[in-house]
């Protein structure tokens, strides 16, 4: 049976899928989203061969936080069927997001796995050469400026870094504050790629997350992500190759996009 380590993994790909984000300074601004908004739904399921074993959800909606406009982005991750059974897991990630700072306000953390249960949520005070996050687990803590949770660090990161710039093999270093710490992903990109789909054929930005080498993973490279090549920047699938075998989450269904669903190729 797989640990927990390689379930969160499975989990936390629905919410990071591809966060390739570097800590940088942003201005106060006002600021138009261009690759998603409010009403955005993304739809994945996650398949072990022919085996359906869970589900996940990305959404988007409008919302006031302290009398103060964000956008309420909420991840989540269950398992279904058979390994419902043997191993249940409801799992919530949200974060409240100021659509012009581009930056969080809150963060919730909801996780139920088996009989492991974990609540915590953090506040963010972003200033310009740190950051204070006061986490109802840990309190006070000051960490880099303009960190992310593990969820807008998703959505900022197909606005500002899935684009032609990238170059084969590069690699980029993303900060997000995850489990009350500082949580640095390694990912690189691998290139362009034209996958068969459900929708058809997709041209995508493949990306590979540089994994732990251990119980779960066998090499760095164990794990591969696919990025719609339109302006959208949607995740479309997610491949792990596991000790155990290789797990694929698929998206299987969207609604309300920002731009039309155009990654298509003949």
């Amino acid at each position: 049976m797989m640990n927990r380590l390689t379930i969160n993994y499975i989990l936390l790909s629905f919410l990071l899928l591809s966060g390739t984000l570097t800590a940088e300074k942003l201005p106060a601004q006002k600021f138009q989203h261009k690759s998603f908004g409010p009403g955005e739904e993304l739809h994945y399921v996650m398949n072990y061969g022919f085996i359906r074993g869970g589900e996940g959800l990305l959404t988007v909606k409008d919302s006031v936080l302290n009398g103060r406009a964000v956008y309420h982005m909420v991840g989540k991750a269950k398992t279904a069927g058979l390994a419902d059974k043997i191993f249940k897991v409801r799992d919530v990630y949200e974060s409240f997001y100021d659509p012009q700072t581009r930056l969080p306000v809150k963060s919730i953390r909801n996780i139920s796995e088996g009989r492991y249960r974990w609540y915590n949520e953090s506040l963010f005070e972003q200033g310009e050469d740190s950051t204070r996050v006061l986490s109802q687990r840990s309190g006070e803590k000051w960490v880099v400026p303009n960190i992310y949770d593990i969820v807008s660090a998703f959505y900022i990161a197909r606005e500002k870094h899935f684009n032609d710039n990238l170059r084969e093999g590069q690699i980029i270093t993303l900060q997000t504050y995850f489990a009350d710490e500082e949580f640095p992903l390694r990912i690189r990109y691998r290139g362009l790629e034209t996958i068969n789909t459900h929708f058809g054929k997709l041209e995508c930005y493949k990306f590979s997350p540089v994994t732990e080498v251990g119980r779960s993973f066998k090499t760095e490279d164990d794990m591969h992500i696919w990025i719609t090549r339109d302006d959208n920047r949607v995740p479309v699938r997610i491949r792990f190759n596991l000790k155990v075998g290789s797990f694929v989450c698929d998206l299987e269904q969207f609604r309300g996009l920002k731009n039309p669903f155009s990654s298509f190729v003949p």
